[in-house]
């Protein structure tokens, strides 16, 4: 672990992979949106007890947090919740490549909410390299923006999934001052949990929406886009700025539509080509900067 700690980038590229993995294990359940992201939380739940509740330096720390904590974890955790419902919808109205393209320009209400609520502060450089990634990425989206009607909403979506999951990286980045990663995710991915379980009853869905195909899918994004995702760039708030590691989730459309391409044969056009260059390019830049400042 502390040679994690002295070179944080490596978990950075791994909560990259997992989460870029997030959109095609969507694609793969064949549940209600609702459904497939309860499925997901309640394995990450499962997975996670053992290891919270199971030492006693964790299991304190959760039992004993203060009012404050609990009620941003809460906060967070309806955050991730709003987000996974929205942009597990907005993949079945639109392409992959757009869809996560979209959700991934969370890095502007990230940097708006950093610099406006956490006296966050961000020079020229950084302000640019942000401009060019969100570029990029809007050349992934506007590639089909000519599908029609469906494409819109799924697009629409995808917008609100983007502001729900910057609501959920600034927070992590509070609470990671006075929280370990583990206590925190667990409160967060309960609460989530509860969430999502409580909207699949209000909307009426039962056990047979539950389908083993839906609950496979829900184990490996609870695994791998989960707890080796969204926890592990938990983790990474404490190293770096919350802008920085949502400005590398731009990356996630490029991996998600290379990988899109043997699964689900959607060849991406020349300008989601172009795009996925330019996003590719503004992370190395910021990368470089984040590591010189």
């Amino acid at each position: 672990m502390k040679y994690l700690e002295k070179h944080p980038m490596i978990m950075v590229i791994v909560g990259l992979l997992g989460v870029s993995l997030s959109s095609i294990f969507v694609r793969l359940a064949d549940g209600p949106s609702v459904v497939t992201a309860a499925c997901r939380l309640l394995w990450t739940v499962l997975l996670l007890t053992p290891v919270a509740l199971g030492k006693k330096a964790i299991r304190d720390e959760i039992f004993q947090a203060d009012k404050r904590e609990v009620i941003l974890c809460i906060a967070s955790g309806i955050c991730l919740a709003a987000h996974f419902t929205t942009w597990f919808e907005s993949l079945k109205h639109t392409s992959v490549a757009s869809s996560t393209a979209i959700v991934c320009t969370e890095v502007i209400w990230v940097s708006i909410g950093y610099c406006l609520f956490m006296k966050g502060k961000m020079n020229w450089k950084v302000i640019l390299c942000i401009a060019v990634m969100v570029g990029g990425s809007m050349l992934i989206a506007f590639s089909d923006s000519m599908a029609g009607e469906s494409h819109l909403y799924g697009d629409f979506l995808a917008v609100i999934g983007a502001i729900s999951v910057a609501g959920y990286t600034l927070i992590g980045k509070e609470m990671r001052k006075s929280m370990t990663t583990t206590a925190y995710t667990y409160i967060v991915y309960a609460t989530c949990a509860l969430v999502l379980v409580a909207t699949t009853i209000f909307q009426g869905y039962g056990v047979r929406d539950f389908s083993p195909r839906t609950i496979g899918a829900g184990f490996f994004l609870g695994v791998v886009s989960t707890i080796l995702g969204h926890s592990v760039f938990s983790w990474c708030l404490k190293y770096f700025t919350p802008s920085f590691v949502a400005s590398v989730r731009l990356l996630e459309p490029m991996i998600a539509s290379v990988v899109a391409i043997f699964l689900f044969q959607e060849i991406p056009v020349v300008m989601q080509v172009l795009g996925g260059l330019i996003v590719l390019g503004g992370v190395f830049i910021y990368s470089k900067l984040e590591q010189e400042s």
